[in-house]
């Protein structure tokens, strides 16, 4: 099964999807608050990098996270 997170709310009309997102990007796919998506990127669950003094999400992370977490719910 294939989990997607909406990014078009995200995406100019015309513009290419995002490959990477802010911070605030992502807690607003995931529908979480900003502070607890730095907690996922702390604790290493949320996938993150850092570009220069930037930190940013690979636009793919969000739905890798659901995934892990509704097979961890699943097998629980």
């Amino acid at each position: 099964m294939s989990i997607t997170v909406d990014l078009a709310p995200l995406v100019e009309t015309g513009a290419p999807a995002p490959v990477l997102l802010t911070v605030e990007e992502a807690a607003r796919c995931l529908r979480i608050g900003r502070t607890t998506c730095y907690a996922l990127i702390r604790t290493g669950e949320l996938e993150s990098l850092t570009i220069g003094g930037l930190r940013r999400v690979p636009a793919d992370a969000p739905a890798a996270y659901l995934a892990r977490r509704r097979a961890e719910q699943r097998a629980a």
